[in-house]
């Protein structure tokens, strides 16, 4: 039996609202139009009296939802969180987006004010509490990679009282860090080289009672959602299979391509190593010249080989300026009388490294000079000549040394070339074993069904998802994992698994340690929402979910083919299948649907849509146009929030509706607007690209391709294709909004009022 609603509506008149806004006649206005048992003014809203007294409200006249009229969601959160299980509020921003940005005690600003609280009351009854989405739910952590970054994610899981399962593909735990002779200093005064304490760290792990370890083991398969996944060992012949909660991937680094730095002498020139080769000689205690075995009394390094080169890896591994740093010490200490020759783009050394890379200056018999690479020959002695233009001695120079070491470049175990290329990261016995798996067919709803992998994405071959989008975590353009949110790291485009360490993002051990413990706390963070039903970034601890009424599916594909986060399979006729846990509850499932048949308890298309007809449309005579703004929740929402606290007027005719993303606006939404006699519909969403990104990674690209089916609804109503316009924000464009917003009125103006008003 459905529930009555009854709104209580609370309206501010503090923080300069009242100056701009005749409150108490909004106030009257409201109560009138809106049929609400209770619309009050409080000049301190926010304070301990006033929420006593929504909250006896609430008792008293029984109230079962509020509408804070007031200032910005985003502020002023722990007050009005009124803490009532089962009361919903929505907060009316009436003072950034009216007050502040319109003529104060004006009649259109007062209408705004009017038409957002309205939109509010429409929206509180249209909305029903949601029900948090609960099972029984894991709560181990798996790491998989046992380098620095996996043990670190292990360790600090376990030290904080969780189960964890640590998975090594080789047979023994340590990864580069075990091959190191030395590492960067790490503690004050930053000079001079330390142990990795990576056998110390090994130990820790070994001993803890609250981690398992698995070496000379793979993932053969992994399935379900989060806090249920099941996963399958590959160890030896016989498989194991278990329950994990998240998954921190901490696979670490391949070494770039030696045989694609052919021009840099590679291949070609005997003695040209790498400087995981020259790291191999000084741990064996044997640096020599690979074709005589004849001590070096020269060793050249070049820096970015390979690196910040469009032609191989575009950017830049961070950490080889300092591994050739630390190499040169290397070779000083044991050849005192040694010639070292550093040649570099830029010498990046952040932070306290700026003391180590000092220290190695100092050194008389260490050379440095910035220049681009002509040539690198081999010459008649056996040794290497180095023609290096451009230099800081303002003339080209060719340097001759005995030996020369390439500083190549960092690249994640998750890039992939093909389906398997050089940097395959599956030990050649287990890769053939689940290569002859993958060739039998499965039996049940994995050989067809939307759980599988087969023929989506090539992955690494890493978690070996059962995802229809793919077997690994979805990469970026460097095949790094990482989902590249702005300022939120380790997340991944799959709910609970995160990535750490040199999977992520090139950086050294010291970082690698730190990061794995960040990704370790998102893990748990995530299993502790999963067993309340709530989710992660970025609408964290929201316990809705979305509801879809399959008998009215068409089977169209849309909604599993759109979702960011593979939070939907399919079954063998293309029927959608919810895994609750993986949803980020962004609602571009919602967007996505032309049958409408998604919706949330707290956001849904007739939610929005009645929140559109609530809003009045003045006649054409009244000269009044009226403008609808769709707004993405999560970079244009606070930049409209941040034109308000800078005072930035803008027109009094648009009326502004925030979305979950730009990509979870349905294409009804602009006909029912336009239908309801709006002249124009505008769409804000986050900027997207490969410097940034929306926050559900596709939603407003989505939004863009989909305007093509609003260009096709406009044509149906016989409108002008100008009523529509879209654009991208980042959270520093919030100076273009009153700009933007001018010109589309004076489009407005020139293509008339809409033919549809009064209708």
């Amino acid at each position: 039996m459905a529930v009555e609603t009854k709104v209580g509506v609370y309206i501010c008149s503090g923080c300069e609202i009242a100056k701009a806004i005749d409150t108490d006649k909004l106030a009257e206005t409201i109560k009138s139009d809106t049929k609400v048992p209770i619309c009050k003014t409080n000049e301190f809203l926010c304070g301990p009296q006033a929420i006593q007294e929504i909250k006896d409200d609430i008792k008293g006249e029984e109230l079962n939802r509020v509408v804070i009229a007031a200032c910005s969601g985003r502020v002023k959160t722990d007050e009005f969180n009124l803490g009532i299980p089962n009361i919903l509020v929505d907060r009316t921003n009436i003072r950034e987006q009216v007050a502040w940005v319109q003529k104060p005690q004006d009649e259109d600003t007062q209408m705004m004010a009017e038409d957002y609280i309205r939109m509010g009351v429409a929206k509180m009854r249209n909305t029903s509490p949601p029900e948090p989405y609960t099972e029984e739910y894991s709560k181990t952590v798996m790491v998989v990679g046992g380098g620095t970054a996996g043990l670190n994610s292990a360790l600090s899981s376990a030290d904080a009282g969780y189960d964890v399962i640590l998975v090594e593909k080789e047979d023994h735990l340590g990864g580069w860090a075990a091959k190191y002779k030395s590492t960067f200093p790490k503690n004050p005064p930053y000079r001079d080289l330390e142990d990795s304490g990576i056998e110390e760290l090994i130990a820790k792990v070994n001993d803890h009672p609250k981690i398992k370890v698995y070496t000379s083991t793979t993932i053969k398969k992994s399935t379900g959602q989060p806090g249920q996944l099941e996963v399958i060992l590959q160890n030896g012949s016989e498989p194991e299979s278990m329950t994990v909660g998240s998954i921190v991937l901490a696979t670490g680094w391949k070494p770039y391509d030696p045989e694609k730095l052919g021009h840099l002498g590679y291949g070609n020139c005997k003695n040209v190593v790498t400087n995981i080769q020259m790291e191999e000689m000084a741990m064996e205690g044997n640096i020599v010249r690979p074709s005589d075995n004849k001590e070096p009394e020269s060793i050249a390094f070049i820096q970015c080989a390979g690196s910040r080169d469009q032609d191989n890896l575009p950017y830049c591994s961070t950490v080889c300026c300092r591994v050739s740093l630390k190499q040169a010490l290397y070779v000083r200490e044991k050849y005192p009388n040694a010639k070292i020759f550093i040649i570099y783009k830029d010498i990046r050394t952040p932070a306290q490294f700026e003391l180590f890379y000092s220290r190695v200056q100092e050194d008389e018999n260490i050379f440095f000079t910035k220049g681009e690479i002509a040539n690198v020959a081999e010459d008649s002695d056996g040794g290497v000549l180095i023609d290096v233009d451009e230099t800081l001695l303002g003339e080209d120079i060719q340097v001759k040394a005995d030996m020369l070491v390439l500083a190549a470049g960092m690249v994640p175990s998750t890039k992939v070339e093909g389906a398997y290329g050089w940097l395959d990261p599956i030990p050649e016995h287990i890769q053939e074993k689940i290569e002859k798996e993958e060739e039998k067919k499965e039996e049940g709803e994995d050989e067809k069904g939307s759980g599988d992998a087969a023929g989506a994405e090539k992955g690494a071959k890493i978690l070996n998802l059962t995802y229809r989008q793919g077997s690994d975590l979805p990469t970026l353009k460097y095949g790094f994992p990482d989902s590249h949110y702005i300022c939120f790291p380790y997340e991944t485009r799959r709910t609970a698994m995160y990535a750490a360490g040199c999977v992520r993002a090139p950086m050294d051990t010291y970082q690698a340690s730190h990061d794995a413990a960040g990704a370790a706390m998102k893990a748990i963070q995530a299993m502790e929402c999963l067993s309340v039903g709530a989710t992660v970034h970025p609408r964290a601890g929201d316990i809705s979910f979305p509801d879809f009424f399959l008998q009215r599916c068409t089977q169209c594909k849309r909604c599993t083919e759109e979702c960011p986060f593979g939070s939907l399979d399919e079954d063998a006729k293309g029927t959608p299948k919810p895994n609750p846990m993986r949803c980020r509850r962004c609602g571009i499932c919602l967007g996505a649907c032309p049958e409408r048949i998604v919706s949330f308890k707290n956001y849904s298309v007739p939610m929005v849509s009645n929140m559109i007809k609530v809003m009045e449309v003045p006649d054409e005579e009244e000269e009044k146009p009226r403008v609808l703004i769709f707004v993405c929740e999560n970079d244009a929402m606070p930049s409209f929030d941040i034109v308000g606290l800078k005072h930035l007027q803008y027109s009094p005719y648009v009326r502004v509706i925030p979305v979950r993303c730009l990509g979870a606006m349905n294409v009804v939404w602009i006909a029912d607007a336009l239908s309801a006699g709006f002249d124009g519909v505008m769409l804000f969403g986050c900027k997207h690209g490969d410097e940034y990104q929306c926050h559900y990674i596709r939603g407003s690209e989505l939004a863009e391709k989909r305007m093509e089916n609003v260009q096709e609804k406009l044509k149906q109503l016989v409108l002008e294709s100008e009523r529509v316009e879209i654009h991208s924000l980042a959270l520093t464009d919030y100076y273009r909004i009153p700009g933007l917003i001018e010109e589309f009125m004076e489009t407005i103006d020139t293509v008339g009022p809409n033919p549809y008003k009064g209708f």
